[in-house]
């Protein structure tokens, strides 16, 4: 009985860490507390008497009594609008609040089959698992079958989130449908051959027939659905950066948070340049196997290659360091989650504000249902935030398995490099669509074609 125990310890380390997991994130209700206590806002019709709310913000001035109020109100000169209508609350979400929400139970699950995909990724990392031991007992089928599951469980739900109704405009999924179709021909038309050029991606096997149209259809399917979180995410920098020059405290976000929002999108602009051919070439160092040759070898070649060539990292070194740069990208994307989701809310703010001293007579219909829709729509957009990142960390923890230990796995692979480099190639396609598109926008903004109300 031992001796079967030690054999087959692998998977049985696998399934007690998902199981805990699985326990620790529904008993403790880790999703509901990684967006516990953001600021969300409410416009009532009326000032509630009695329920203890306060007003967040009122017109600029001192704040009236009521009976100053009363007397505004049965003054002949002064327009009929009530000032108690036009004020807006702010509630810290809790977990009733958030329970109400719609997607809340997709979000749960999305997050917990996530995170313990990723930790089962993690383990077999440290484990030992030797060539000869078999599939069962070497124990990857357990991280790639929970990996499989995870990536199906976000495609279904970024599907569903793309194309909810009310959740976006119309013009955004129009543009998102057409991304994706570009997307599906470029992957048809470029990879790998073409791609091969201006990339550095080594498929190792030429790519026809099914593998082909695998990988063109994720690319597009990933195009899609990776737009309208990038116009959000677009959205959010600028409002919580203070682009508008608004100077409103409770509309923008503090230093902190600013700093990561910052710090996010740079890093998510170099990682996603790491891969393209010339500027990687600048960061290897070409020249090092001149430097263990001769010195009529080195005679050859000149001062200026030998000075630009002999600056960077081995080849290995640097393809660790992108490894790790996309690492660091993805896991400071789900920091910068929260603030993200708070400029998503704080949006409702902008538009009660911009409408409240926009005329005499404010119309707040149109900030009283944007309130509504983004209170309404709060988890679907957190899984618009929270799927890119996790996506990544997916991708990069698939491609690196170990050769020998994928191997095992009965799958009619080319080769496990095969895997191994698409794996590595997706995770770098969701960044350089995150990077893209949200650089567009903010391009667009700042040359006041977009704008944010």
């Amino acid at each position: 009985m031992l001796q079967l125990v030690l054999l087959y310890k692998n998977p049985l380390l696998h399934a007690s860490l998902s199981i805990i997991l699985t326990i620790t994130l529904s008993f403790f209700r880790i999703p509901i507390l990684f967006l516990y206590a953001l600021q969300t806002y409410i416009h009532p019709d009326s000032q509630p008497q009695s329920n203890g709310l306060k007003a967040a913000i009122r017109r600029p001035g001192t704040e009236p009594s009521s009976t100053e109020l009363r007397k505004r109100n049965k003054s002949k000169d002064k327009v009929d609008f009530d000032e108690n209508n036009a004020q807006i609350f702010r509630i810290k979400l809790d977990q009733s609040h958030l329970q109400s929400r719609l997607y809340i139970d997709q979000y749960i699950v999305a997050f917990t089959v996530s995170f313990v995909a990723l930790f089962s990724i993690l383990l077999h990392w440290f484990l030992d698992c030797s060539e000869n031991n078999g599939l069962l007992a070497n124990g990857v089928f357990v991280p790639i079958l929970l990996s499989i599951f995870s990536l199906y469980t976000w495609g279904m739900l970024l599907f569903k989130v793309t194309f909810e109704r009310s959740a976006s405009r119309r013009s955004e999924k129009q543009l998102s449908i057409v991304f994706g179709v570009l997307g599906a021909f470029l992957g048809l038309l470029l990879v790998p051959e073409v791609a091969s050029l201006v990339l550095d991606f080594d498929f190792g096997v030429s790519v026809d027939g099914f593998w082909r149209v695998f990988i063109s259809a994720m690319m597009g399917c990933l195009a899609c659905f990776l737009f309208i979180p990038a116009v959000r995410s677009a959205r959010s920098f600028w409002l919580g950066t203070d682009q508008l020059r608004c100077n409103l405290s409770m509309i923008t976000c503090g230093f902190y948070n600013r700093v990561i929002l910052y710090a996010n999108q740079i890093l998510l602009i170099l990682v996603a340049l790491l891969w393209i051919t010339p500027l990687s070439e600048v960061f290897v160092n070409k020249n090092y196997n001149y430097s263990m040759g001769n010195s009529a070898t080195m005679r050859e070649v000149g001062n200026a290659e030998r000075l630009v060539g002999n600056v960077g990292f081995l080849s290995s070194d640097f393809d660790n360091f992108r490894r790790w740069c996309l690492l660091g990208s993805s896991l400071l994307q789900i920091v910068a989650l929260r603030a993200n989701m708070q400029m998503y809310l704080n949006e409702a703010l902008l538009s009660w504000y911009q409408r409240l001293h926009g005329s005499k007579v404010p119309d707040l219909d149109y900030s009283r249902a944007k309130m509504f829709l983004h209170n309404h729509y709060l988890c679907l957009v957190v899984l618009q935030f929270l799927g890119p990142p996790v996506l990544v960390l997916i991708f990069l923890g698939l491609s690196q398995i170990d050769g020998p230990s994928f191997g095992n796995f009965p799958l009619a692979l080319p080769s496990s490099a095969f895997f191994k480099e698409v794996a590595l190639f997706l995770a770098w396609w969701v960044t350089f669509l995150s990077a893209i598109f949200s650089s567009v926008i903010l391009l667009l903004h700042r040359h006041c074609i977009l704008y944010v109300s």
